[in-house]
């Protein structure tokens, strides 16, 4: 029995990035050794195991073989006769496909050491078609490295595309587009995520409300990379803030502004539902695009109503965010953005205590609240 580190431990560890998780593969034991060591079995469809002491994933040596359509469609093999070879073989990515001995000794049997310093996502084998999940791995990789300068191998698009054309992208379900996508918006560059799927064919199948911005979105194509106008958005909001929620807000808020207000919400509740985003994001995303007009208002009544409406007199945080996307997206300044939070730090202030009228009861007491509110508002912004 011989343990190997492999994946994306070796792979960041040959860039100089932090490791922050370690998998480990396990070549010539069986399942009962690895419960008489002490291991936890985790995996039905094939032997995983969790280190009694680590909790790291240590997973049998395995080949596996298509047998239906989409990402569930495998059958697997694991063995103590399954080599370290063979079970690196079924990898995504050369630069994935690499493992350390214990010893140090680095085992890099299709190329991963020479695409990481050519800057190139290429696939292991003809199986990567197998898996549709991978297209969308292959994007987010895309836009975590892109900073370094890596790029999709002309045959690796081209498999993508063939994926395509065989349906193999109808059998995604919701989650895993969704989780896929929530990684790569915490990269440097998650535009390259959407750039990616729209050069291999499948912006159009799962999101064909950014697809259509290359065609048909006004006044975009801007920069050196051509990029429409929303993925331009989420590409500079990516550069002034870590928040997820705010940059996929700036992204759809940025998406066809030609159009209606009711449009637009329609567009981005159904990217919403199709992916079951969480609906804090959901929230955050509407929200910007509901109140884009009335944001630069200043009729304090208004201004209230949008505080009310996303409840920033109860969470500061949603007004912070709210305000981010606006600044991000270029609606608002900066100084705007703190002469609104001001003013909401005003009117939230305002409660029943502030009231000089002890007869007052009911919705009265509710009008006299907001009224006073709404004054307080006034007072904060610049005349």
């Amino acid at each position: 029995m011989k343990i190997y580190l492999v994946g994306g431990a070796v792979r960041d560890k040959l860039l100089g990035l932090p490791v922050h998780e370690r998998d480990w593969v396990v070549v010539g034991a069986t399942p009962q050794q690895m419960l008489d060591l002490g291991y936890k079995q985790v995996g039905k469809d094939f032997p995983v195991f969790l280190h009694p002491e680590t909790g790291e994933e240590y997973a049998l040596a395995r080949t596996e073989r298509k047998t239906a359509p989409g990402y569930k469609g495998f059958s697997f093999h694991a063995s103590p006769d399954v080599t370290l070879e063979e079970d690196l073989k079924r990898r995504d990515l050369t630069i994935n496909a690499m493992a350390e001995s214990p010893e140090g000794e680095l085992i890099d049997p299709y190329g991963g050491q020479e695409d990481l310093r050519l800057g190139k996502l290429r696939h292991v084998s003809p199986a990567f078609a197998e898996d549709p999940v991978r297209i969308l791995r292959v994007a987010r990789f895309a836009a975590r490295f892109a900073k370094m300068g890596f790029s999709v191998t002309h045959g690796t698009n081209t498999l993508m595309r063939n994926m395509v054309e065989k349906g193999e992208v109808d059998h995604l379900v919701p989650e895993r587009v969704w989780a896929e996508l929530n990684k790569a918006l915490a990269t440097d560059a998650p535009e390259k995520f959407f750039t990616v799927l729209h050069g291999c064919g499948v912006l159009a199948i799962l999101f064909p409300e950014i697809e259509s911005t290359y065609a048909d979105d006004p006044g975009t194509h801007t920069g050196s990379d051509k990029l429409p106008r929303a993925l331009s958005a989420l590409r500079h909001s990516a550069e002034q803030t870590d928040d997820t929620r705010v940059r996929f807000a700036a992204l759809l808020l940025s998406l066809h502004t030609d159009k209606t207000v009711e449009q637009r919400i329609a567009d981005a509740e159904a990217i919403c539902k199709r992916y079951r985003v969480p609906g804090e994001y959901q929230a955050l995303a509407v929200s910007a695009i509901r109140h884009e007009t009335d944001i630069a208002s200043n009729d304090p009544c208004v201004l209230l109503g949008i505080m009310e409406s996303t409840r920033a007199l109860h969470d500061a945080s949603r007004w912070h965010r709210l305000l981010d996307t606006y600044v991000l997206s270029e609606r608002i300044t900066r100084e705007r953005a703190q002469q609104l939070d001001d003013a909401r730090q005003k009117a939230v202030a305002i409660n029943a205590n502030f009231l000089d009228e002890p007869s007052l009861s009911g919705p009265a007491i509710g009008a006299a609240i907001n009224k006073k509110r709404c004054q307080a508002i006034s007072d904060a912004l610049p005349k």
